[in-house]
């Protein structure tokens, strides 16, 4: 570079001496977020961002919930190239619907429509005529919002393209009638539908073919699904009739997802039996079941269904590869056996309130030529360390969720030691002991992702300083310490000191973590891939006994600059809590006690990491001129410390 005249130096350098094609090439490999913390830092980046804005194809901004004040200037002007949206909508209402709704879109997911009328439905079946993906959930769930079924009507009407639909909603609360015509409209290219809540009934009257003196005989047992593969549904009972219609009616399935929730025990003609669990499979194309009835409402099982039932229908599901059955309580070790010797390509076992299940399920699992990489075993309270000895014989496993077994301790933990593939582990409930993790740190800590020991009473702060006493476990990044009564500020402050990049942290309900602990977890520094600051995107720490009004000026603004989800308790000072709400508008800051986190459905997304600065320059670039929340937090701590 040619020197300044009349001196030796250089002249400054300056990214705005860089062609915007190579700055637009490099801002198009980052997400929409990394997008904006660019912007931010100097007035190229913030040009050519506003011209990638314009042309930019995907559109991805689910880790946030923006109002749509600060989301229209991300999306104007009309971007004719955007091809897929997917957004939190839960600070938006029907008047947003006109800036994220457009032609263009093949892709559309919007999260947390509570706020939305049925309105949305009909502008997307009017808009969206490419479309292909859809997913929409709760939406109109808020109080005064309504939704008709000729909403869904227009939107099956105009979507003639859709492949995949998903509405995370309650739909019975359409007429059952109008709700199974209107199907009839529905895209012939229609290949998966996932529905969060429908009546077993509604569900075998819009399965079965339609009927009437006035069709063409040869019309009368065409279905209305001829190509869908996937079908997830959440009803109220599973019952023989609407898994008989589903076996019968959907010859091309192969991904049948049935969970119910019963109010009160279930009449045999509203039940699953054997008669039923034969039906399943009939065309032979199946390769994922899973059959799960939720005791959220209700404590109750499939207890009409034995060994029996399952010998029968393994017979007919030797190409299955994953299996999912909850509350089954008369099935024994026999039947889930039987699945275990019939289905040589089993990859993933999930077994939840397997009352009779013992370790005998796994005896001969060595003989067997299975490769098992996902195995969930959750509230069988009967397996004991022997069974995860011998599942580990299992080397390819890289999920192992063994939740509220009980009876599992140390030698458990030795033998999962040697999973070479491990990544996320769940143990909580268990019986394991501090020196039992101590077997982790020499064997799977260097693989695993994900680790939860939540409510395994015997574990003190010494678990800290063995399972972090070296440099071996920097991938980790989701940890669950919750429910651990002798877990105290000393273990936070170990893990500090550690300079872990987690990710996710929970610590809900230790009641002997306090202010120190928020503390020092605001002033972790971790420096891992350029990465600068503390690195927590979720930090749960509701009903934590020790935390006071010293903590919340700890969380807000500029520590914890990555927050996305914060779980705290706000019996002690709502005011200082509202005040926080302010201060990070685009932090999920959950204070009922409810569990942190998005849904099932949004893991559609791989895990995208990226740079960020010290301070959110996200945050300050759509919040300019937020100081006024600083004196809201003072105000706040004034009155608890001076109550009239």
């Amino acid at each position: 570079m040619a020197n300044l005249s009349g001196s030796g130096m250089n002249p400054p350098w300056s990214l705005d001496q860089l062609p915007p094609a190579i700055l637009a090439t490099i801002m198009t490999k980052l997400d929409v977020t990394s997008i904006c913390s660019a912007a931010s830092t100097c007035r190229a980046f913030r040009s050519c961002a506003s011209c990638i804005f314009a042309f930019m194809p995907n559109f991805h901004l689910l880790d946030i919930g923006p109002s749509i004040d600060l989301l229209r200037p991300l999306l104007m002007p009309l971007n004719p190239y955007l091809r897929s949206l997917k957004v939190d909508c839960t600070r938006m209402d029907d008047s947003s619907l006109s800036y994220i709704i457009r032609p263009s879109l093949q892709e559309l997911c919007l999260h947390n429509c509570a706020d939305f009328s049925g309105k949305v439905l009909s502008l997307i079946g009017q808009t969206c005529k490419d479309l292909r993906f859809l997913y929409l959930s709760s939406v109109a769930e808020k109080r005064g919002r309504s939704i008709d079924v000729s909403d869904l009507e227009e939107l099956l009407l105009g979507c003639t393209q859709l492949e995949v639909l998903i509405l995370m909603f309650d739909v019975s609360i359409f007429s059952r009638h109008n709700f199974t015509r209107i199907w009839s409209m529905v895209s012939p290219k229609l290949t998966s539908l996932e529905i969060g809540f429908i009546s077993s009934v509604m569900v075998t009257e819009l399965l079965s073919p339609a009927t009437g003196s006035y069709q063409i005989p040869q019309l009368m047992q065409q279905s209305k699904f001829p190509g869908i593969q996937k079908l997830c549904l959440s009803v109220d009972y599973i019952t023989d009739t609407m898994v008989s219609t589903i076996s019968k009616c959907l010859a091309s399935l192969i991904h049948l997802d049935l969970r119910d929730s019963p109010i009160m025990e279930p009449r045999i003609a509203f039940d699953l039996t054997n008669i039923g669990l034969q039906q399943i499979n009939s065309h032979g194309k199946l390769k994922h079941l899973s059959l799960v009835r939720s005791q959220e409402i209700f404590p109750t099982y499939f207890k009409r269904v034995n060994d029996l039932g399952i010998l029968l229908m393994a017979q007919k599901c030797a190409s299955m590869e994953s299996f999912s059955l909850g509350g089954f309580c008369q099935v024994t070790d026999t039947g889930f056996k039987t699945i275990l010797h019939s289905c040589a390509n089993l990859y993933k076992l999930r077994v939840s309130r397997g009352t009779h299940l013992t370790d005998l399920i796994f005896h001969d699992i060595a003989a067997t030529s299975l490769s098992l990489t996902h195995v969930s075993l959750r509230w069988c309270n009967l397996l004991t360390n022997l069974a995860v000895t011998r599942l580990a014989f299992n080397r390819d496993l890289v999920v192992l969720d063994m939740r509220d077994c009980r009876n599992l301790g140390d030698n458990a933990l030795r033998a999962i030691s040697t999973l070479p593939k491990l990544k996320t582990l769940l143990m909580d409930g268990s019986d394991i002991t501090d020196m039992g993790l101590c077997h982790l740190r020499k064997g799977v800590m260097s693989t695993l992702v994900t680790l939860s020991v939540r409510g395994c009473k015997r574990l003190t702060d010494k678990c800290i300083s063995f399972l972090f006493s070296d440099s071996s476990n920097r991938g980790l990044k989701e940890l669950d310490l919750s429910n651990l009564p002798n877990l105290s500020d000393a273990g936070i402050l170990l893990l500090a000191k550690s300079h872990i990049p987690l990710f996710e942290l929970r610590l809900r309900q230790c009641p002997l973590i306090g202010d120190t602990s928020v503390m020092a977890l605001a002033s972790m520094k971790v420096k891992e891939n350029g990465w600068q600051g503390s690195s927590l995107r979720l930090l749960d720490l509701y009903n934590c006994g020790g935390i006071t009004q010293l903590a919340y000026r700890w969380l807000k603004k500029p520590y914890f600059p990555r927050l996305r989800w914060l779980g705290i308790s706000c019996s002690m000072n709502r005011d200082a809590v509202d005040c926080l709400t302010r201060n990070r508008p685009l932090v999920h800051i959950a204070y009922r006690g409810e569990e942190l986190g998005i849904d099932q459905w949004e893991n559609l997304d791989d895990l995208y990491m990226h740079d960020y600065e010290e301070v959110d320059e996200f945050e300050q670039w759509l919040l300019e001129g937020d100081s006024d929340s600083d004196e809201e937090m003072r105000e706040a701590e004034f009155i608890e410390g001076h109550p009239e």
